[in-house]
């Protein structure tokens, strides 16, 4: 971090024009760079205003950073004793205070959970098959609880082999998702880790960009010869079974097993480093079948022989993406951070690389690219900085950009929540502090026709080592008899059996579980509330959509909303009336837990007015609208 707070401080003091002022405080040295961090980008941005002649935006008000601060760091709105705690604290130091806390918590790897699932398009089954990606899902949420580095989290992705079901190697879930697939795969991996838009370039030079053909190729080479870990023993066995399933049922069922979950959820190899051109290659700078080696189309060259097989060409992809592209890596990232939290990206599509100095803020995106590495990749960090800012505490501004090309920075856009935040805090109005929920858990337990087996005796992470150990085909034909025999003499009946389930330690939640959106099934299906208001199918990267629909509408009005909070006495928003002894006060309450903040005084007499009319059941009128309202709905 040394160079860049020798940066920091170098930076001419306009921050006069917010009227910042550095505070001395007894905090970490960690902190106090944030901080310092904070400070800076301020000053880029107050140094703007100044060119640009902008009046510099008021900050907001306590209730909208409270809220805005919930749903940006953990995805959800406060609860009611959280918001009251907050705007009833008498500190200076409590914005602060606050983000320290949120940032922490167990709410930000939840919210941070559902991007990665939505950037890498994380699916719990694979269509059309038996595999899953269960131990891949986990790999992720559990990266994003302990906080990993983004450059560790992508090498890990990108240079991963082995054992699908292993915890140390379930990164290949990265690449098994795509089985089949694997020019998509390279496709998606240069438009999310580096912004590089390639995907036009598998079947022709692109253009409208720099990318031929050839270099889509040269690139592939690097992950090319992926194949299922030790395929070759089980083959013969698979096809003698595949052919006589009617007579061989139970054995079928079992190899399907092994074929499918064990074998099918592996990686072989580590990336040959040649691959031969496609038999309908057209340009003159080769021929369809030549073979082609590994090679870089920018940032520093690396590059493989085209003579012969090597076994690290996913190694060396991965290392080029994060080490060897210069600003490219760390820029990419920056900016989807800056728009996580910011509300709008510095440059926009975020997933398509602009250089620092042809972006409308060069010095500001610079800054932040190189802030990223110098925190070590450390997102959480990093957006922490960000939260710090005061341009981060700017009122809303419903206007457009004033600056072509880029953002004014002048006050956070209006945006609709996501499908997520929108469900986690309904979910908290129902149930309280949803991350105090059980976690969901990985399920490891072996299944052969959809029930588990063995259960309590050996799981899927000892089976799958155990036979990816195997080191012939003989070898596999005897494990999979005395399996088979283990089975049957263990007493276990691969049909149903609760007292077996009863065994299993797994944590797992229906689809209207009161539970964060991360622990439900990915994708949720179309009948589900975070379908219906825009979640992603995870079929394509970031797909998720923020569009209204009459179908929404709907579903507040009647569905999961009006059964599990307005209709629902038990819910905990009901719960925080207690004890209020005035109308005024219940309606109080009702507000500072949906909206974050008291009524208006002419918001007060109309609610009045209802409760008057209807008795206890205006409360629940009073629910509904909120929840409704356009204010529950939008982020300011």
């Amino acid at each position: 971090m040394k160079n860049l707070f020798c940066a920091v401080m170098l930076i001419s003091s306009v921050s006069q024009a917010f009227g910042l002022e550095q505070k001395e405080a007894k905090v970490g040295e960690d902190l106090v760079f944030l901080k310092k961090s904070a400070l800076a980008i301020d000053q880029h941005i107050a140094a703007f205003y100044r060119r640009q002649n902008l009046p510099v935006p008021e900050v907001t008000d306590d209730a909208t950073y409270l809220r805005r601060a919930f749903l940006v760091a953990i995805g959800r709105i406060p609860t009611s004793e959280e918001a009251l705690a907050f705007l009833e604290m008498d500190d200076d130091a409590k914005r602060e205070e606050l983000v320290q806390h949120l940032i922490k918590s167990q709410g930000y790897s939840s919210h941070m959970t559902n991007w990665a699932f939505d950037l890498l398009r994380l699916r719990d089954n694979q269509p059309g098959g038996q595999a899953n990606n269960e131990p891949y899902r986990n790999w992720v949420r559990s990266a994003m609880d302990s906080n990993m580095t983004w450059n560790e989290f992508v090498t890990r992705l990108v240079s991963s082999s082995g054992n699908g079901w292993d915890p140390k190697t379930a990164a290949v879930g990265y690449y098994t998702i795509d089985r089949g697939m694997p020019l998509d795969n390279l496709s998606n991996t240069m438009r999310i880790f580096l912004g590089s838009r390639m995907e036009c370039a598998q079947c022709h030079d692109d253009p409208f960009g720099k990318t031929e053909r050839k270099d889509f190729y040269h690139l592939a080479a690097f992950t090319n010869g992926q194949y299922d870990q030790n395929e070759e023993y089980m083959s013969k066995l698979w096809t003698e079974l595949e052919k006589d399933q009617e007579e061989r049922s139970e054995e079928y069922r079992f190899a399907q097993l092994f074929r499918n979950r064990i074998f099918g959820m592996s990686l072989g190899g580590g990336g040959a480093g040649r691959i031969e051109l496609p038999s309908d290659y057209q340009y003159r700078d080769g021929s369809p079948g030549e073979m082609v080696g590994a090679k870089t189309p920018f940032g520093k060259t690396v590059r493989m022989s085209e003579r012969k097989d090597d076994s690290d060409g996913r190694e060396q992809f991965a290392d080029w993406i994060v080490t060897r592209t210069g600003e490219q890596f760390s820029a990419i990232i920056a900016n989807r951070m800056w728009k996580r939290v910011m509300g709008k990206g510095i440059y926009d599509p975020v997933d398509e690389y602009i250089e620092s100095s042809k972006t409308v803020h060069p010095d500001l995106m610079s800054f932040l690219a190189r802030l990223v590495h110098e925190l070590d990749y450390d997102l959480r960090a990093f957006q922490q900085v960000l939260m710090l800012t005061r341009t981060f505490q700017f009122g809303t501004n419903p206007n457009p950009s004033r600056v072509a090309g880029g953002d004014d920075f002048h006050g956070r856009k209006i945006e609709r929540l996501s499908a997520e935040q929108i469900w986690d805090s309904l979910i908290t109005l129902s149930s309280g502090d949803p991350d105090k929920m059980a976690k969901r858990t990985a399920d490891n337990r072996i299944y052969v026709s959809n029930s588990p087996v063995l259960v309590g005796k050996k799981d899927m992470v000892q089976l799958s080592n155990e036979v990816l150990a195997l080191e012939s085909e003989a070898e596999v034909r005897k494990y999979f008899k005395d399996f088979m025999a283990t089975v049957k003499s263990g007493g276990t009946d691969i049909k149903s059996d609760d007292s077996m389930m009863a065994m299993s330690e797994v944590k797992t939640y229906g689809l209207d579980s009161p539970v964060r959106a991360s622990e439900l099934p990915s994708p949720a299906p179309r009948e589900h509330f975070l379908y219906l208001f825009g979640a992603s199918d995870r079929l394509v990267v970031e797909g998720s959509s923020r569009e209204p629909n009459v179908g929404q509408v709907l579903s507040m009005m009647n569905g999961y909303v009006q059964r599990q909070l307005v209709s629902n006495n038990d819910s905990h928003l009901y719960k925080s009336l207690e004890g209020a002894s005035s109308v005024d006060e219940k309606i109080r309450r009702l507000y500072v837990a949906i909206l974050s903040r008291a009524p208006t005084g002419e918001e007060m007499d109309w609610m009045k007015e209802e409760v008057t009319a209807q008795g206890e059941e205006g409360y629940r009128n009073i629910v509904s609208a909120l929840v409704i309202s356009s204010e529950f709905l939008f982020l300011q």
